[in-house]
């Protein structure tokens, strides 16, 4: 990105410039005045940065906090599968997840990507915010540092619960974080759930069917989730993105 300003080797300084030292992200102005730019190399490196936090092993604290996420979703599962008559093999059918998986985490012994947990909560009928665990009473309450990341199984997708667990049976509010050039594929929610996707920064091709629309910051689009739909981010950055899902009655 150019702002129109020649840039001079560390040491050497421009015509009618009173610099120094100019380090790669930084240019001179008259009067030595001296700002910011991101370049190219530096956006690069920033991008590689969010690679490898995103490969980096979870910290103590999502460890636990995983952890916690796998004992309730495996008792969720236990409970409504039960409650509704159903056997593992006949839940791994109406899910398309397979018995033994569903049996591991029942069992708590593995912890289940984005989408396994979708094809759960679809296959039994209920709300995603339902098989994670929690009931809203009164008022409820989620701070940031206690609401636990999903990740897609690819590790591209992000997904932050913004509304308590069970605060809304039929109404769910999400923070998504797409990485660059990525995209991610959703099965078809239960019938008459609808999505509403703003997006807050980067772009989105958010495809519904066989329809591709583009959007950027500020855009919004609604439409129905229990087809089939993907998250597309074309852009060479991260792409955030508010979901908020609003189930069938």
């Amino acid at each position: 990105m150019s702002h129109g300003v020649s840039r001079w080797p560390v040491g050497v300084a421009g015509p009618g410039l009173d610099c120094t030292e100019l380090a790669p992200v930084l240019w001179c102005t008259a009067g030595g005045a001296m700002k910011k730019e991101k370049t190219p190399v530096h956006e690069t490196n920033r991008q590689a940065a969010a690679v490898q936090l995103r490969k980096a092993p979870l910290p103590p604290g999502d460890d636990v906090g995983a952890a916690d996420l796998a004992r309730r979703v495996g008792a969720q599962l236990r409970e409504k599968r039960k409650a509704r008559g159903l056997s593992l093999d006949e839940l791994a059918v109406a899910s398309g997840v397979s018995r033994a998986a569903l049996s591991q985490i029942e069992l708590c012994k593995s912890n289940p990507s984005l989408g396994v947990l979708w094809k759960i909560a679809i296959g039994l009928g209920i709300p995603f915010s339902e098989l994670i665990g929690g009931q809203g009473q009164g008022v409820s309450l989620l701070r940031r540092s206690d609401a636990q990341v999903l990740r897609s199984a690819d590790g591209k997708l992000e997904s932050r619960p913004l509304s308590p667990a069970g605060s809304n049976p039929w109404v769910e509010l999400y923070e998504l974080r797409l990485a660059a050039r990525a995209s991610h594929a959703s099965d078809p929610h239960a019938a008459g759930t609808r999505e509403i996707v703003v997006v807050l920064s980067g772009s989105l091709h958010m495809r519904v069917g066989l329809e591709v629309y583009e959007l950027g910051p500020g855009d919004s689009i609604s439409f129905r989730a229990d087809a089939a739909h993907a998250y597309e981010n074309p852009g060479a950055s991260e792409g955030r993105y508010h979901d908020l899902i609003i189930y069938g009655r």
